[in-house]
């Protein structure tokens, strides 16, 4: 014959978050949520990586955008390197991008990012010409 047992009590959560531990969101975990989510913004994308102030590579719209983080305790700074579609506004574009990279780091990190500095290094028409040297 099957007996019945009583459920055991059921175990709560500790009441503090304290403790549970500590989360340490690192600067670099940072910059790879923002390189991704500024590429989510339409005409807006990658710079080209720098050696000693000279460009290597391209700056094209496929590229991942350079970004540079600063966390101190729950709050993030960006530093943000990007191109543009053009003819698309400038101004409009960069508020954009800004908008949306508080939003998603702070919704993917919980972090409040406070400033947002972006640098437009190039601008792109839609389709690009490539030249050939003959």
């Amino acid at each position: 014959m099957t007996a019945i047992l009583p459920s055991p009590a059921p175990t709560t959560a500790p009441a503090g978050t304290e403790d549970r531990g500590v989360l340490t969101i690192s600067d670099s975990t940072v910059e790879r949520i923002a390189a991704h989510a500024v590429t989510e913004v339409d005409g807006v994308g990658g710079a080209a990586s720098r050696v000693l102030g000279v460009a290597v590579g391209g700056e094209d719209l496929d590229n991942s955008a350079k970004v540079t983080a600063k966390v101190t305790g729950d709050t993030a700074t960006l530093d943000v390197r990007i191109s543009i579609s053009y003819p698309m506004s400038v101004s409009r574009t960069t508020e954009s991008a800004r908008r949306h990279l508080m939003r998603r780091v702070e919704e993917f990190t919980g972090l409040t990012v406070s400033r947002v500095d972006i640098t437009v290094a190039a601008m792109h028409t839609a389709t690009a010409e490539t030249r050939r040297v003959q």
